[in-house]
């Protein structure tokens, strides 16, 4: 089934002529529960990996809060979308004491100390075909883009390590089934649900930091004439998962160091954002028109949304690429 984005409020271009050579295009992934292949673009789907290929693993320290056991997240999972089921058909919380204690024991997470010793194999995040996906870079001679990432918080930012493969799809000729999978993760939100995806191409504008000087201050007066109109929520930058595009709008912190550039020292350019979730109540004009009429609960037990993904306190993940060379991984940045 395919995703629609509303018509924006108004044409904000048309306002402000200045934005209409900023305008880009970029492509919404709009993930939804599925059960992907590996020849179908996905996120937390298999991948197209070769066998024969090492499978990337992560070597670093971790930051480790409640780290979970990776069976322990299936589970968990299967038990909460049951009693949702449940609880919408007869409108009330149905889960049995059994499986509430189960998810308590779950939820409260295990001791540090049980980390297994040695790499930890990357989980798959994303897998992006350029034929699905207008705005994907990849480098020439590749056409699919594979995400992964090692599902503890790393450094500072306190968020997964992201790990990039580009490749051509038609040079895979035998795939690995089985990859390797970590025993414990960092948290069941960094394990991502199998969704598909429904990609859709709109136009966004830059966030009020990536503005010329002048434009954002002119763009705040006028919202501060009235009649309901947000650039931020509304006409700017799509929300949700994404490719290409414009940077999200900067948070709980200043955008500072800015711009982000890559450790070679050549400038980055937005790559994927990542989502919890694909519009809130501030961004509820973004949301698809065929989920605009859905009865009843959605048909997943989060706020999180189909993904389970959650960066933060509900923030999203951006990851940019190096305009210099592919080969320099991915620069992430949560806000």
């Amino acid at each position: 089934m395919t995703r629609t984005t509303p018509p924006r409020p108004l044409e904000i271009a048309a306002v402000f002529l200045e934005l209409t050579a900023l305008a880009r295009t970029t492509t919404r992934l709009h993930p939804r529960p599925g059960a992907p292949t590996v020849g179908e673009s996905s996120v937390g789907g298999p991948l197209l990996w070769p066998v024969g290929e090492a499978w990337p693993v992560c070597e670093e320290g971790h930051e480790v809060h409640r780290p979970v056991r990776l069976e322990d997240v299936g589970t968990l999972r299967r038990i909460l979308t049951a009693g949702w089921a449940r609880s919408c058909a007869a409108g009330e919380d149905f889960l049995t004491p059994e499986e509430r204690e189960t998810v308590q024991r779950i939820n409260a997470g295990l001791p540090a100390n049980v980390l297994p010793a040695g790499p930890v194999p990357l989980i798959p995040v994303a897998q992006l075909y350029a034929r699905d996906v207008p705005d994907l870079f990849c480098p020439e001679g590749t056409d699919l883009l594979q995400v992964l990432w090692c599902p503890f918080d790393h450094g500072d930012a306190y968020v997964p390590a992201v790990h990039l493969r580009w490749r051509r799809a038609a040079d895979v000729e035998a795939v690995l089934t089985e990859p390797p999978r970590p025993e414990v993760v960092g948290s069941q939100y960094y394990v991502p649900a199998p969704c598909v995806l429904h990609p859709e191409q709109v136009v966004e504008y830059p966030a009020g930091d990536d503005l010329p000087e002048g434009l954002c201050e002119r763009i705040h007066a006028w919202e501060d004439q009235g009649e309901g109109r947000h650039y931020q929520y509304d006409l700017s930058v799509a929300p949700g998962w994404k490719a290409g595009g414009w940077a999200a709008w900067w948070t709980f912190t200043d955008p500072w160091p800015f711009p982000l550039s890559c450790p070679c020292g050549a400038p980055v350019e937005p790559l994927l954002t990542l989502d919890g979730a694909e519009w809130d109540g501030g961004s509820g004009s973004w949301r698809p028109v065929e989920d605009t009429d859905v009865p009843g609960r959605p048909p997943y037990p989060s706020l999180n949304g189909p993904t389970q993904i959650s960066i933060g306190r509900g923030y999203t993940l951006q990851v940019y690429r190096c305009t210099a060379s592919a080969g320099h991984g991915a620069v992430t940045h949560m806000q």
